[in-house]
Order: C-alpha cells, then sequence, then structure tokens
C-alpha cells in the first residue's frame, strides 16, 4: 500500500512539473537561428493581402531570418527584397505556462535594439503547432469578415 500511495505522489508531483517542463524544453528548442521557409493559410483559396506584426506583408517575411535568444527571452528577424523595407526588427518573446492544454503560446512583442517596447507593451500571441530541433510551425488566427483566418509559418533551423 506504502509503495501505491509513493507512486500516486510521484504520478502527482511529475504532472504538475509538465507544463513547466514542455515551456524548458522548447525555450532551449527555440534556441538560435530559423528561417521562414514558407507561409500559407491553412488551405484557404484566394488571394490575400496580409501584413504580419503590424510590420509588413506576408510575402516579405517569407525568406526572414529569425533569432530566439532564451537566456534574455530576446530575439529578432531580419526582413530583406526588392519592394519590402529591408533590415532587422527586434522583439522580446515568452512562453506563457497554460494549465490543462497540450497547445501552448509564444508572446512576441516588437521592441528597439534596447529592448525598449515599440507598441506600448502590446504583442502578438502565436501557438506553437509544431516545434523539433529543426522544424517549427507557427499559427496565428485572426478574424476576416467575421470568420476565423489561419495564418501558417513554416521554419527550418539554420544553426544555434
Amino acid at each position: 500500500m506504502k509503495k501505491v500511495i509513493t507512486l500516486v505522489l510521484v504520478c502527482l508531483v511529475l504532472a504538475s512539473c509538465g507544463s513547466s517542463q514542455v515551456v524548458k524544453e522548447s525555450r532551449k528548442t527555440l534556441k538560435g537561428y530559423w528561417n521562414l521557409d514558407n507561409i500559407n493559410y491553412n488551405n484557404a483559396t484566394g488571394i490575400y493581402d496580409v501584413t504580419l506584426f503590424g510590420d509588413a506583408s506576408s510575402e516579405c517575411f517569407v525568406g526572414s531570418t529569425w533569432r530566439f535568444i532564451p537566456n534574455n527571452n530576446f530575439g529578432n528577424y531580419e526582413i530583406s527584397g526588392s519592394t519590402c523595407s529591408d533590415g532587422q526588427r527586434f522583439f522580446v518573446w515568452s512562453i506563457p505556462e497554460q494549465e490543462g492544454t497540450t497547445s501552448y503560446d509564444i508572446l512576441l512583442k516588437p521592441t528597439d535594439a534596447k529592448m525598449k517596447s515599440t507598441m506600448n507593451n502590446a504583442g502578438f500571441r502565436l501557438n506553437i503547432n509544431y516545434l523539433s530541433e529543426n522544424q517549427l510551425t507557427f499559427t496565428q488566427t485572426v478574424q476576416v469578415d467575421g470568420k476565423p483566418f489561419t495564418i501558417v509559418m513554416n521554419f527550418s533551423k539554420i544553426s544555434e
């Protein structure tokens, strides 16, 4: 009986720490440089003029390089292209604890190079749909004509 009680207690402790462990592992896996390979709209048909993060069109983001630094939650992405406003953009990021769900989000808050908010501490919430050592998928669901519209961003890891 004592072994059963101990086993139950160990399971409860592990279950309560599970979310924190997922966040820790995700932060470690995100560390490094990522390429934004493509953006799609969850199989929606048509042509869409999408501006991401209040910054640039989705076409400008394809091919951009992203960096996540977990020890200070700072990051950046760099856009380049003939019709795009080239340059490096900065953000602070975090992965909030979410109880009772297997899904988790990442928060991105645009900043300047000195980590000062450029949007009065407002930011963007993206769902982390898939994360491995080499692949990453973010989704963001917005409303278009009163209906959900999902933006899917697929990344591949370049280096640590």
